[in-house]
């Protein structure tokens, strides 16, 4: 004969067990649901899409124009377009007022105003392929333009050594005017003179035109129509003397600037 007790626990035993069994799933299910909750309050967890993160890319990350390949097409032919002046709450592009410019120089000059790669600091475009540069105060809008003169080598790197080597010395193919991003100061040359440093490593400086050997013909060559005879110099960047004075030594006189220095042969990531 059985006893009565030990009928008992064989009977409810099992129904026990399987009662704790349900209230322990379920309250893991609760502590999981919880965990979830407090993960996603504070912002760990799986991240789902959403709208915002198909938005556009800030300014400062769209990456600069100078590592745009397509540009190495305009080394075939220089082009200009229409003027165009910045509108009423345009402030992320630069301004040229009435200024024609190629493509590639509005696009550069945009990119800086937009990433604020020039860090509230006037700025200055050389473009090498219609032999122009184009000064800009801090805010991105144009204080002037002027035909250069450029070196006479056609290129975009620096020969190395030709920054201490005399210039007599330098073989016309060496003397290229170098493509990049230059953190610009005025300064002066061994002869005393007033220039804004470029590349100081190298010797490149932008300053007023020389004059001193008539054959150049440096300033006829700064007055013609076309960038063709342009090329003359050892690198340097020569300007008209009156925009030196008027607008690159107003621009930098006290502080320091970039000069971008578009490239003429070189791809532009290469730069």
């Amino acid at each position: 004969m059985s006893d009565p007790i030990s009928t008992f626990f064989a009977a409810e035993l099992p129904v026990a067990n399987q009662q704790l069994s349900t209230s322990l799933q379920l309250k893991g299910v609760r502590i999981a649901l919880c965990l979830c909750l407090a993960l996603v309050g504070t912002g760990c967890g799986l991240h789902l899409p959403t709208k915002t993160d198909d938005v556009v890319p800030t300014s400062n990350k769209m990456p600069s124009p100078m590592f745009n390949d397509g540009y190495s097409a305009d080394a075939e032919a220089p082009f200009v377009v229409e003027p165009r002046t910045a509108m009423a709450g345009d402030s992320k592009r630069s301004d040229f007022g009435s200024e024609r410019a190629s493509r590639r120089t509005r696009d550069m000059a945009d990119w800086v105003v937009n990433s604020g790669d020039n860090r509230n600091l006037p700025f200055a475009i050389v473009d090498k392929i219609d032999a122009k540069v184009y000064v800009f105060g801090e805010d991105g809008k144009l204080n002037g333009a002027a035909p250069v003169l450029l070196g006479i080598g056609k290129g975009d790197d620096v020969a190395p050594g030709v920054g201490s080597m005399r210039m007599g010395l330098i073989p016309p193919e060496h003397r290229t005017t170098p493509a990049g991003r230059f953190e610009a100061r005025m300064g002066r040359n061994a002869k005393d003179k007033e220039i804004l440093w470029v590349d100081y490593d190298n010797a490149i400086s932008m300053h007023p035109v020389v004059t001193s050997n008539p054959k150049e013909r440096r300033l006829e060559r700064l007055n013609t129509p076309t960038p063709d005879d342009n090329r003359i110099s050892f690198g340097c960047i020569n300007v008209p003397t009156d925009f030196f004075k008027n607008v690159v030594h107003s621009a930098f006189s006290g502080t320091s600037g970039i000069v971008y220095v578009l490239p003429e042969t070189k791809r532009y990531g290469e730069t």
